[in-house]
């Protein structure tokens, strides 16, 4: 749901970090499913080290963010001591660089190993392959590449627009209409949202999943596909009507620019005009603020979803009516939902736990839903397919810049329609 990553769609190819977090654990049975990106580190050759290392930081800068990592937690990660683990990598930052660029670098190789004029299924079978292969670590880059140099950051962006770009060419070939690169990119939305989650099934089932979702993706016409109702002009923003309320608008943006870790208490006071010290007065801690901007990204869309399902005819008009209000709150809320989905891994477990039960809450309403349309999906491929819908709407909007227009917003709940398959 977090949208303030990097400003070029090529940047982010997934969905969406998704608002729900499943915590990961070492007896998932995803890891199960998975050996490829599961092997146990220990056992490898040493000539495999450097390897093994760069996927066991990449699943730790997923689960942790960059900033909560450490060196030390890399090196207990693959079973060796901080000091070897300095003879591969010279710092933190060395190491992130590498894991940032691993999964562009994968998809690269992947499809510059299709033919040229391979088709569009198989275009994407190459994409969901690396991405399910390597989900545990595979999504770092969507939300902690900010961290990134520029220089770094411009590399990584240019590796990104090659898999869009090729994706794009196969996309035009077999559905020449207008929109190739939104729908493109829409697509690698849908299976790059196997990064951003837990969702327990095995490779196969879930590369077929994804693959059917991209492939509907692409062939919608954002503009034609009927029963999709076009969205009001955009409400009028809130405004803050207490100081608490005016330091957290102004913290949000700060954190979505700048990620939660750099930005500084002094930073938010200079932004409401007050000395550093009367932010104490309403939020003791800096993370409190997070938290604040967590619960109020929660609460705005619990009320949105209960309000978009009381004139709900049937399953699939409250699925539309559902998307609809994702697509409406994501363009209108986009930096306190990215702030929410990019930091909500950094807070103290006892804080994140709400978060975790409204998130699943709020999946569990589309789950059901989507069971009564698709009776041919069971509840792990419904839950895998509104995830899919979800990285849709973060790579759409930010290939839309995140104009709020209600052309942009129709075009991306079409897709989004089109993800779920529903008929």
């Amino acid at each position: 749901m977090s949208h303030m990553g990097p400003a070029h769609p090529a940047e982010a190819f997934r969905a969406c970090r998704h608002p729900v977090i499943d915590l990961p654990h070492a007896s998932d049975p995803v890891r199960r499913a998975l050996p490829v990106s599961a092997d146990p580190l220990a056992a490898a050759r040493p000539r495999n080290r450097r390897q093994l290392i760069s996927e066991a930081a990449g699943r730790v800068f997923s689960e942790r963010g960059y900033h909560a990592a450490s060196m030390a937690d890399i090196a207990a990660e693959v079973g060796i001591s901080a000091a070897a683990l300095y003879r591969h990598f010279p710092n933190k930052y060395a190491l992130f660089t590498e894991c940032a660029h691993t999964t562009v670098d994968r998809l690269v190789g992947a499809l510059d190993g299709l033919p040229a004029e391979a088709d569009l299924a198989d275009v994407l079978r190459a994409v969901a392959h690396v991405a399910v292969t390597h989900r545990a670590s595979g999504g770092l880059y969507r939300w902690e590449a900010r961290y990134l140099e520029p220089a770094d950051r411009r590399l990584l962006r240019a590796k990104f627009a090659r898999v869009v770009g090729r994706v794009t060419e196969a996309v035009r070939r077999e559905h020449p209409m207008e929109t190739a690169e939104l729908r493109a990119v829409s697509a690698l939305g849908a299976i790059g949202s196997i990064t951003m989650h837990h969702v327990s099934i095995t490779q196969r089932r879930a590369e077929e999943a994804l693959v059917a979702s991209a492939l509907r993706v692409a062939a919608t016409d954002p503009a034609a596909l009927t029963g999709v109702p076009r969205s009001a002009e955009p409400p009028a923003r809130t405004v803050p009507q207490t100081r608490r309320e005016e330091i957290l608008a102004a913290a949000v943006p700060l954190f979505a620019r700048d990620g939660f870790a750099k930005v500084t208490n002094g930073q938010i006071a200079a932004s409401v005009g007050l000395v550093p010290s009367a932010i104490y007065r309403h939020y003791p801690t800096k993370t409190d603020i997070l938290v604040a901007a967590c619960l109020q990204a929660a609460e705005l869309l619990t009320g949105a979803v209960d309000r978009s399902l009381a004139g709900a005819g049937g399953p699939r008009e409250a699925l539309v009516a559902l998307a609809v209000t994702y697509v409406d709150y994501s363009f209108e809320h986009t930096a306190l939902t990215g702030v929410a989905e990019a930091e909500v891994v950094g807070l103290p477990d006892g804080l994140r736990q709400p978060l975790i039960r409204a998130q699943r809450d709020h999946i569990a309403v589309w789950e059901r839903q989507l069971l009564l349309v698709r009776t041919d999906v069971d509840p792990r491929q419904a839950r895998l397919l509104v995830h899919a819908g979800f990285g849709v709407v973060v790579e759409s909007g930010r290939l839309l810049r995140w104009r709020d227009t209600p052309e942009n917003r129709s075009a991306v709940t079409a897709l989004v329609v089109g993800a779920l398959g529903l008929e």
